[in-house]
């Protein structure tokens, strides 16, 4: 695995501040924000300059009971073709649950949810990961992630459950310290323990972020400096390997560069102090190699998938997961009641907010009443397909339910409605007719 150095995530509001900065080796940048024809011009000049650029996917959904989605491989395939990268990265979690494997709606977390440490779990996840290394051009690492809940009856540590998945795939890891930071917080969980037991030489990168704690939960908000305790763990970290890349992730509040550039400056002295204190400095090997994929490894045919039972099995599980946490249904049992529902509103406040940044026009026509209006919706509405459909499924919403008292704001919200909702596809389907219907009922308004 070649050398990466120091990075910073790559965001557009930033995009100028980090053009500037001195020491940058590299970028991460989010795979779903860029079009492969239509690169940003801040990308192309740091690639220029032989800036490394990575592509950090989030929405494959690795640890979901379903097969890696073909579409959303060759999207991924695509962006580090075209962002020429010697790697890319996704998450270890399931984002959407529901569909075939459970015969019921399909429904969308909008957020990376953790997956359960069980040999199940662990099963359907190599299997995906064997099929998206077969789609994708260039090698792929999987990143631990935060959680707020913890899973009942599980069977393995992080640690185990990382080393089994890199020993049986090959793949690499991309180890998030502050995730480790955030689950010792939220779950109990020791990080010394968790890096005792990695398999460090698969380790592609690492992140560091910061976050924040209110009533006892840390919250992964990517929109704070990165605390003492995170670059501790990157020290001790960095005391048993170099890491071949340490990455700063900023997502939003984002201060001045000179803030961040000292936020980088206390990574590199973190990863010095790790160096110093290594006794025996355990340099990463090469790639471990895939296990030889088979006919049964990896079938053409999903009825012949040898894992179809462990896919329903966890399809069932994170099903009722999801629908708890999203669609108000009983609490799975075994789960912590109060954590689930702190979950809960956190996942309709996010979905407000990325609602609020893919459809600005929303909160503009709304004002302050957006986003309470927003969270009452989502309570009785599950995304189903995508956030920029929640934004049309929430104007819908609010037309037909008639509660618009303000005249000027119910006719904004119609003509912004019916300017982006489109005509209705072809050949009609449930979705298409309940599209139709509601133009000719905004229409006549």
């Amino acid at each position: 695995m070649e050398r990466l150095g120091t990075g910073i995530g790559w965001r557009p509001e930033i995009a100028d501040a980090v053009e500037r900065m001195p020491g940058i080796d590299w970028v991460e940048v989010v795979a779903e924000n860029v079009c492969p024809g239509h690169l940003p011009q801040s990308l192309l000049r740091l690639r220029e300059r032989g800036v490394t650029v990575v592509p950090h996917g989030v929405s494959l959904g690795l640890g979901g009971a379903d097969r890696p989605d073909s579409g959303r491989l060759t999207a991924l395939a695509e962006r580090a073709e075209a962002l020429n990268s010697p790697l890319l990265t996704e998450h270890i979690a399931f984002v959407r649950a529901g569909g075939p494997l459970t015969a019921s709606p399909r429904l969308e977390a909008g957020h990376l949810l953790p997956v359960p440490r069980t040999r199940d779990a662990l099963d359907v996840l190599c299997e995906n990961v064997r099929i998206a290394q077969d789609a994708l051009p260039v090698p792929l690492a999987v990143e631990n992630i935060a959680a707020l809940i913890s899973w009942p009856g599980e069977e393995m540590t992080e640690g185990q459950f990382l080393y089994e998945l890199a020993d049986r795939t090959g793949v690499r890891l991309l180890i998030d310290v502050a995730n480790l930071h955030t689950n010792h917080v939220n779950r109990g969980e020791d990080p010394a323990a968790a890096l005792a037991e990695l398999p460090l030489e698969a380790i592609a990168y690492v992140h560091v972020a910061g976050g924040f704690e209110r009533d006892g939960v840390w919250h992964d908000s990517h929109a704070h400096p990165v605390p003492r305790p995170v670059l501790d763990i990157l020290t001790d970290l960095a005391s048993r390997v170099s890491p071949p890349g340490v990455l700063l992730e900023r997502d939003e509040n984002f201060p001045e560069a000179t803030e961040l550039e000292g936020e980088l400056e206390a990574i590199r002295e973190a990863l010095e102090k790790g160096g110093a204190k290594a006794t025996t400095r355990t340099t990463p090997a090469a790639p471990v190699t895939p296990p030889t994929t088979t006919a049964a490894d990896a079938p053409t045919d999903p009825a012949a998938d040898p894992t179809a039972p462990t896919r329903q099995r966890l399809a069932l599980a994170q099903t009722a997961l999801l629908s708890a946490l999203v669609a108000g249904t009983p609490v799975p049992e075994g789960f912590d009641r109060v954590r689930l529902g702190m979950q809960a509103r956190a996942l309709a406040g996010k979905r407000a907010d990325v609602v609020s940044k893919v459809a600005p026009e929303l909160p503009d026509i709304l004002g302050t009443d957006y986003r309470p209006a927003f969270l009452v919706y989502a309570h009785g509405h599950p995304m189903t397909d995508g956030y920029r459909r929640d934004a049309l499924n929430f104007a819908e919403h609010l037309l037909l339910a008639g509660r618009l008292e303000d005249a000027g704001t119910r006719r904004q919200l119609r003509d912004w409605w019916l300017e982006r909702s489109g005509p209705a596809p072809r050949p009609p389907r449930p979705t298409a007719r309940l599209a139709r219907a509601t133009r000719r009922v905004l229409l006549r308004r």
